[in-house]
């Protein structure tokens, strides 16, 4: 099941933004972009901080105490997941405070540990993760292709499809060798072990 999440982060420019779901999820003033959207979430959660408006065409409304360990948006992913989503596309995740960019890159590393995928999207970027196993990434004209290692290592058996392959290569987390790749034709990289943040950025 696919499930998309708004943040409350700018979404000044909605034409990237695929719509197509199983399942809406809004955290907090993500509702503004939804309602911009016309789209009616199916939850709305948060500690209700930054949204003053009024909620109207909403499903289903879970408000959080401001004293909280959890995000607004891993409030949202928590409740994706329990819903049963095996995907999750998360907008308005991106720029303004890095604080909060941060938190949503660990945010990713959660839900991967979670068995589900779930990608940042903003007009200018795809952030994803990719674990152990051969991952596929289809060239985008005119884009960036970064790979950075989240873990200490990260074992990357192939890389092909790229201007820069790489093969039997070991990228280490403190060492960014990977940023701004280009792919040629499909990426394919086969990683035996670690987790690597994978990266699209318009140029």
């Amino acid at each position: 099941m696919t499930t998309l999440i708004f943040a409350g982060g700018e979404i000044p420019d909605y034409s990237f933004v695929d719509t197509e779901a199983d399942f809406v999820i809004c955290a907090d003033r993500g509702i503004v972009h939804a309602q911009k959207l016309g789209i009616a979430p199916d939850i709305l959660t948060g500690d209700l901080d930054s949204y003053t408006g009024k909620i109207t065409s909403c499903g289903k409304i879970y408000k959080a105490v401001p004293e909280k360990d959890d995000t607004d948006t891993m409030l949202a992913v928590k409740l994706a997941l329990e819903n049963g989503a095996n995907s999750i596309r998360l907008y308005g995740a991106t720029g303004g405070r890095f604080d909060h960019t941060f938190a949503n890159i660990q945010t990713l590393i959660y839900v991967y540990e979670h068995s589900c995928i779930m990608s940042i999207h903003d007009k200018d970027n795809v952030i994803t993760i990719q674990g152990a196993g051969t991952g596929f990434y289809p060239k985008y004209s005119d884009w960036y292709f970064s790979v950075f290692s989240l873990t200490e290592e990260l074992h990357i058996k192939k890389m092909t499809g790229v201007k820069y392959s790489l093969e039997n290569y070991v990228l280490k987390q403190n060492f960014p060798l990977g940023v701004s790749n280009e792919i040629v034709s499909t990426a394919i990289i086969t990683i035996e072990k670690g987790l690597a943040l994978i990266v699209r950025s318009r140029r």
